[in-house]
């Protein structure tokens, strides 16, 4: 594991810890640096299970607040968390603004990787990651990763993670090891290919948004309502109508399913694997097709 760590600080430029999940990172982050009666402010539409997790510390005393993180974050918080792109929005923060507010910043970064996102060299102090995504990269990982600018920081959340539990196995430690071995051929492929498939759905008639932030292999896009959405997540043959992402298949799901209407009924989620991309492109126009 301690290797493992040491690549990802590597990556990151900061000093890494590993967590037995990526939620179990997110809120081990939380409880370790904040008390009861603090607040944190979330950037709206990231990922509905970091809002899920804050509500259910709410009994703990913890509060949150949401904000657009294209602007500055709130007055009067104690920690800032961002997300680099958000999911499944995929908007980016304004790093700058959140680097001058005086509470600590943390970027969950896992949809960008190191590759594209570096939070520390950012202006923020700590990045968090689902290394189940795209760092081990082949579904078969669960695992969470905390990466801190500051050694104090680093020194805490290991005294938590000591006393509380989540720590991860030593072989998904060696999976992780085994992802970053690949991480950049794998996430330039998935990219490009990404880039590829957004272009065409913002051409196609049935589609009426679509979301890239010009990088990463994860893009979403909308249909008409939840009925449409929910005949394209099943009609696509070669993509699997599975949840998570970033993984070497494609996955595509609708989101309100889970989000409910805190996304657009029509919002579908997909992430682009290795496949060829344009076999990607025909099970998609196919799938499109049957609205």
């Amino acid at each position: 594991m301690a290797e493992a760590e040491r690549r990802l600080g590597e990556l990151d430029h900061g000093e890494a810890l590993l967590f037995s999940s990526g939620m179990a990172a997110c809120t081990s982050v939380v409880l370790a640096l904040l008390s009861p009666g603090q607040t944190v402010a979330l950037a709206e539409g990231a990922y509905y299970g970091t809002g899920a997790m804050l509500d259910e510390l709410r009994r703990w005393g913890i509060e949150r607040v949401e904000f657009d993180q294209t602007g500055a974050p709130p007055d009067g918080v104690d920690l800032v968390w961002l997300e680099a792109p958000s999911n499944p929005f995929l908007t980016m923060p304004r790093f700058d603004a959140a680097a001058a507010h005086p509470a600590r910043v943390v970027c969950d970064s896992t949809a960008a990787t190191p590759l594209h996102v570096r939070p520390l060299e950012l202006g923020c102090d700590i990045a968090v990651h689902s290394a189940t995504k795209y760092l081990a990269g082949h579904d078969d990982a669960l695992l969470g990763a905390v990466v801190c600018k500051e050694s104090t920081d680093a020194a805490r959340l290991l005294e938590f993670r000591s006393r509380t539990g989540p720590v991860p196995a030593a072989d998904t430690a060696w999976l992780l090891l085994r992802g970053l071995e690949t991480l950049e051929v794998r996430v330039t492929r998935q990219s490009q290919t990404a880039g590829t498939i957004a272009e065409r759905l913002a051409r196609h008639a049935a589609v009426r948004v679509v979301r890239h932030p010009g990088f990463g292999g994860l893009l979403s896009f909308d249909v008409a309502d939840a009925g449409a959405a929910r005949t394209v997540e099943t009609s696509t043959e070669l993509i699997a109508n599975m949840t998570s992402l970033g993984g070497v298949t494609s996955r595509i799901e609708a989101r309100s399913r889970w989000e409910g209407a805190r996304v657009p009924p029509g919002l579908l989620r997909l992430s682009v694997g290795l496949e060829d991309p344009e076999d990607l492109w025909h099970d998609l126009e196919r799938a499109l097709g049957a609205l």
